[in-house]
């Protein structure tokens, strides 16, 4: 997050404008200028625990992560910065539920990359703020406006649902699998078939459908279920809630704050940040993996088969096996020996 991003170079050069606010920064915060920009008060609010780990390192207060701002903080703010994510809906959750809780009259500013749809900032907000733009450059908009009126904002509207053999899956805007189940964790899901007994970490739990479903047919399985982004961690708590499942859910940039050993780890892990393909998370999950599994462990992911996952778990475990594969995706295991 040191580099920074296209949105935060455009912002720099209205900086000028900030120096006597007292602002909340939120949205896909991608870098450190929320911390570096001199202004009359800074406070961060954001769904993404890396991101908060990043941040708070530097700051150490006014850093928050939850699913929803503060709303007692926000009445000493007077400016709100706000960066577009590649998500409409989850822009839509962010920007109604802070435009609900900031003063009228409060100066707005909408930051973001043209490709992942910040013109559709002007129509979602125009209810309550005027938007006009004010600076373009590096595929970038920025947009002012004057907060008129409160939104309406009630979390409970923006909850999905849907069934999973026979499990009822909870969500919110912005979590993986929020429209359904993807083909390849249900993929991965179908190598599942025996009784599970022991440790199993989840890593990038979303819904919670992969633990949902161990849990449903493992009920002695002891499962951690971890994630990065608030509304994840939420929407699988919720999940376990309304299924009367076992599962203990936490905050985790992959293996940031897990201790001890486990008899699995299974995941999903992203290849994407935004619209560039990374395979920084699978890397760190497959190179760690060892620290964080009893001998015999098993680490079973799944991936799109065109991903060299096969490369990273020979060079760490010494081999691998394909559990199952279609023309689209591949379930890797690999047993820790030694």
């Amino acid at each position: 997050m040191s580099i920074l991003s296209s949105a935060s170079m455009m912002l720099l050069r209205h900086h000028n404008k900030f120096t006597k606010r007292r602002i909340v920064f939120s949205g896909n915060l991608q870098d450190t200028l929320s911390v570096q920009l001199e202004t009359e008060s800074s406070y961060i609010h954001t769904q993404q625990y890396h991101q908060w780990e990043t941040l708070n390192q530097i700051l150490q207060t006014k850093v928050y992560f939850s699913l929803l701002p503060i709303s007692s903080i926000l009445d000493n703010c007077d400016t709100l910065i706000y960066y577009w994510p590649n998500n409409k809906k989850k822009a839509q959750f962010q920007l109604q539920n802070l435009l609900s809780l900031l003063r009228c009259g409060s100066d707005i500013f909408i930051v973001g990359g043209y490709s992942s749809g910040i013109r559709s900032a002007h129509g979602m907000v125009k209810n309550w703020v005027n938007m006009i733009k004010i600076d373009s450059a590096h595929r970038c908009g920025l947009y002012y406006g004057s907060l008129a009126r409160n939104s309406y904002f009630n979390p409970s509207e923006f909850w999905h649902e849907h069934l999973v053999e026979g499990i009822t899956l909870k969500s919110l805007p912005g979590v993986f699998g929020y429209n359904g189940l993807d083909n390849g964790t249900e993929l991965l899901l179908s190598t599942f078939r025996e009784d599970i007994e022991g440790k199993i970490l989840d890593i990038g739990c979303g819904t919670g459908v992969i633990s949902a479903i161990i849990a449903s047919r493992s009920p002695s399985a002891d499962i951690i279920l971890t994630d990065v982004n608030a509304a994840a961690l939420a929407a699988s708590k919720a999940t376990l809630l309304c299924n009367n499942l076992k599962g203990t859910v936490l905050a985790s940039n992959v293996y940031s704050k897990i201790t001890g050993c486990f008899n699995m780890i299974v995941a999903n892990p992203p290849f994407h940040d935004g619209s560039k393909v990374t395979l920084d998370i699978a890397q760190t999950l497959i190179k760690d993996a060892p620290n964080f599994l009893y001998k015999g462990g098993e680490l079973r992911i799944v991936a799109n088969s065109f991903l060299p996952y096969h490369h990273m778990l020979n060079k760490v475990f010494g081999h691998h096996k394909v559990i199952i594969y279609n023309k689209y995706f591949k379930v890797y295991s690999a047993i820790k020996n030694n």
